[in-house]
């Protein structure tokens, strides 16, 4: 980012240690630039920022249960379309049994969170085991099939006509939160081996949003070897050991995966809350005016919402302050530290905002605006 108007002030009643030592009877906000990297003010209220009574037009927070959606997709072109722009699409896939083709994205890295399930998973590169809360990363072109072992669910995250890479960890080093080395790829074993037959396979092609399918007399998974630095690599969040201070809430970007040039992709992994009484023990309310968020809950207890269950996901579009819900809060702001928080969630942050697909009635929850009419105590 270019350098702003940078001039560090302090103008009324306001801590001195952004998200820690609050002022009795306050509520603090951050307003801040380029999703947590740049420029930020930490503002601090009378009242809770997100004490709306009434909310009126298209900008509002919102929330999908997607574990409702049943219907079984034979090949992930056929996935729920969930949130989409002109830089990423976020499908959600179900699959009861193993793909009869191969498919081939040519419209940009996919990326596959496992959500639920364990299979196999092959690919020009070899073959792959994979289980629940696995990571797959597969580059742009890549055919591929999934054969999973019973029902299978997932989150398809493509970075349109864009690629993934691994976040620069600055002065935490290359082995901070996760070791380079626990990522995973294909290899040509005997189950790789064993299904390169002469018998007839059909590929789907994805080119802008459009299908080619390609027939071959044989299997065109045969490799025999390969090397370079280009392959799908798989990351399991049990492989993720999550940045953290005791006296600090530390912002989602710490949390940061994997990198498009348009989004992010963070995980939210289990982790002790923190500890020092002054501290903050769950997200502040804050304004993330470049980028629109997205949460998909995996699995756990969800520290700052209520009412929210696994395979379920919350959009909140930027332009208004959100944070924790009441409940949460006040049972935060009473909580000591120290203790596990037991979540896992992955959160999508995009510089540009993001379009609704066409989802199933009964699909959204209505009154999730809603849920933070009920006013927080104050943080003492």
């Amino acid at each position: 980012m270019k350098n702003g108007i940078s001039l560090p002030r302090r103008e009324g009643l306001a801590s001195r240690q952004a998200h820690a030592d609050l002022p009795e009877g306050t509520f603090e906000r951050e307003i801040g630039k380029e999703g947590f990297f740049g420029p930020a003010t930490q503002m601090y209220h009378r009242h809770p920022p997100t004490g709306w009574v009434e909310w009126d037009g298209p900008l509002k927070p919102r929330a999908f249960d997607l574990a409702k959606l049943n219907q079984v997709q034979a090949s992930p072109w056929d996935a729920v379309e969930v949130l989409h722009n002109a830089h990423v699409r976020i499908r959600h896939w179900r699959l009861s049994g193993a793909m009869d083709h191969l498919v081939r994205n040519s419209d940009g890295d996919e990326l596959i969170f496992v959500h639920e399930g364990e299979g196999d998973l092959f690919c020009d590169y070899g073959h792959l085991a994979f289980r629940d809360g696995d990571y797959i990363v597969l580059p742009r072109g890549t055919q591929w099939r999934i054969a999973p072992k019973a029902a299978f669910t997932a989150l398809l995250i493509e970075a349109t006509n864009d690629g993934y890479r691994l976040p620069d960890r600055g002065p935490l080093g290359q082995h901070a939160v996760f070791d380079p080395g626990v990522l995973d790829v294909p290899t040509i074993d005997e189950a790789f081996k064993a299904q390169q037959t002469d018998q007839a396979w059909r590929v789907t092609v994805k080119r802008r949003n459009l299908y080619s399918t390609i027939t071959y007399p044989y299997n065109p998974l045969d490799a025999v070897g390969w090397q370079g630095t280009l392959m799908p690599v798989r990351l399991n969040w049990r492989d993720i050991r999550p940045v953290m201070s005791h006296r600090y809430h530390l912002p989602p970007s710490a949390h940061t995966t994997f990198l498009a040039s348009r989004f992010v992709v963070c995980t939210f992994a289990p982790r002790p809350a923190e500890s020092d009484p002054g501290a903050l023990k769950l997200p502040f309310f804050h304004n993330n005016d470049d980028f629109d968020e997205m949460i998909f809950y995996h699995r756990g207890r969800f520290m700052s919402r209520d009412n929210i269950h696994p395979g379920m996901v919350t959009l909140h579009p930027c332009g208004f302050p959100h944070g924790p819900h009441p409940k949460a809060f006040a049972m935060a702001a009473k909580s000591a530290g120290g203790h596990m928080l037991d979540e896992v969630a992955v959160m999508v942050d995009t510089r540009d905002a993001l379009d609704i697909g066409h989802l199933p009635d009964g699909i959204e929850w209505t009154g999730y605006v809603d849920s933070w009419r009920k006013k927080p105590e104050a943080a003492e």
